[in-house]
Formats: structure tokens, C-alpha cells, sequence
């Protein structure tokens, strides 16, 4: 089986609609969701939730494990609940065949091979550009009143980051679009992210959003800290 059927094997797994909307559920949260959490979400049964989970489960677009619930630990305990999360895979089907990945890997790997400098500059300076008409793109098409956060996470959550506030109003980007090439690169991929986003702001007119490098484990290494602090955009 090539990588394509195989991806496409995992992906119609989606084409079940209660499957659908339990990955949904499932991936916006960031932690592990229990089972009845699951089912209570989409309106169904725990019976009917399990059967459908391991499914996903199967498929490699979810993984499970066991855990016990916060501050419960020691004999009497209980046994521990399964519990799901996104699993790490990624799936992508092109029809006729595409290899982006491929040729993108070749690319970065040249910026990185550059020791004068020059061709990482030009990838910032491209990416910030890109990010800036992008940033535009999405406030011209904001109702009027609307404010550049809502902009901002907008065209985030288009273009894949997943965007969520932790609990100091800062934006963190669940999701890093370019991971495999961060993973190869990450002095290139991570300053061309930076970029981007820096260009986003631009675009959207959020003078007071200043993104900075700070990565975490399993998220985007930027982060966009709340400095102004009305989201509509009026300090």
C-alpha cells in the first residue's frame, strides 16, 4: 500500500459524521478527553462514543492511554480511565501524487547549508511579506467594528496554528504547520514562523501584538503575549 492509500485509508475514517465531530472534540482539547466527556459533547452515548473512539484509534488519528482523574491516586483509587488525544501522525492525500514535503525539505535544507547568511534574511523578509498581505486579507474581510485580534486569530486558525489563550491572555499556537521541517531545521523554520507572524500583525494593524520565541513542548515556538488588553483592539 502506497503512503497515499494508506492516508487515505486513515482519513475516511472522517467520513462517518459522529467520527467527525468526536476527532473535532478531541483535538480542540489540550488535554486527554475521557470517554463520557466525549459523549456528552456530541450528544451521544457512551456506548455508542467508545465504538466510534477506537475506531478513530485504529485509524492512527487518535491514541489512547490510561490515567486517573486529578488528585485521585494510591489504593482505592479506582482503575484508571481511558483517556484520548490527537496522536502525532499526519495524513495527506494528492491526487496525482505530490511530494511538497520533499522539495520543501530540499529548500530549507539549502537555507540552512548557507553559511553568509544572505538566503535565511531573504526567507524572513519573504515570510514576513507573505504574512503581512495575508494579515491585510483577513482584516478587510472582519465586519466593521471588529478589532485585530479577532484578525489575528483568524487567519491563524486558517492557516492551521490553532490559536488559545493560556491563562495569562497570551496566545499560544497549539499547532506548528511546518513541524517536520521545524524538526529538521529548527534555526530556519522557527525564524521563518516568527516572521510570519510578525508579518500577521502587521497586516492586521496590531501595532501593540508583539510575537516572540518561545517555544514549549509539542506547540508552535511563538507566542503572541496580550499587551493590549481589550481584544476589540482599544487600549
Amino acid at each position: 500500500m502506497s503512503r497515499n492509500e494508506a492516508d487515505l485509508a486513515s482519513l475516511s475514517c472522517l467520513g462517518d459524521q459522529v467520527r467527525d465531530r468526536l476527532y473535532a472534540f478531541v483535538s480542540s482539547r489540550r488535554e486527554p478527553v475521557r470517554r463520557d466527556e466525549a459523549a456528552a459533547a456530541v450528544g451521544i452515548g457512551r456506548a455508542l462514543a467508545v465504538y466510534h473512539l477506537d475506531k478513530l484509534v485504529e485509524s492512527g488519528l487518535l491514541t489512547a492511554s490510561y490515567q486517573r482523574p486529578p488528585g485521585r491516586g494510591g489504593p482505592g483509587a479506582g482503575r484508571p480511565a481511558k483517556v484520548y488525544a490527537r496522536s502525532g501522525g499526519e495524513f495527506m492525500v494528492t491526487i496525482p501524487p505530490r511530494e511538497y514535503q520533499l522539495a520543501a525539505g530540499l529548500l530549507v535544507q539549502a537555507v540552512a547549508a548557507d553559511r553568509s547568511g544572505g538566503a535565511r534574511a531573504a526567507l524572513q523578509d519573504a515570510a514576513r511579506q507573505l504574512g503581512a498581505s495575508l494579515g491585510e486579507r483577513h482584516q478587510a474581510g472582519r465586519a466593521q467594528g471588529d478589532g485585530p485580534w479577532l484578525a489575528l486569530e483568524s487567519a491563524l486558525a486558517e492557516h492551521g496554528f490553532e490559536p488559545w489563550h493560556d491563562d495569562h491572555g497570551t496566545v499560544r499556537l497549539r499547532n506548528c504547520p511546518f513541524r517536520r521541517l521545524a524538526e529538521m531545521h529548527p534555526e530556519v523554520v522557527c525564524h521563518m514562523t516568527l516572521a510570519l507572524i510578525q508579518g500577521l500583525v502587521a497586516g492586521v494593524g496590531a501595532d501593540s501584538m508583539a510575537p516572540v520565541h518561545d517555544p514549549e513542548p509539542e506547540h508552535c515556538c511563538v507566542a503572541i503575549p496580550q499587551s493590549c488588553p481589550d481584544r476589540n483592539g482599544t487600549s
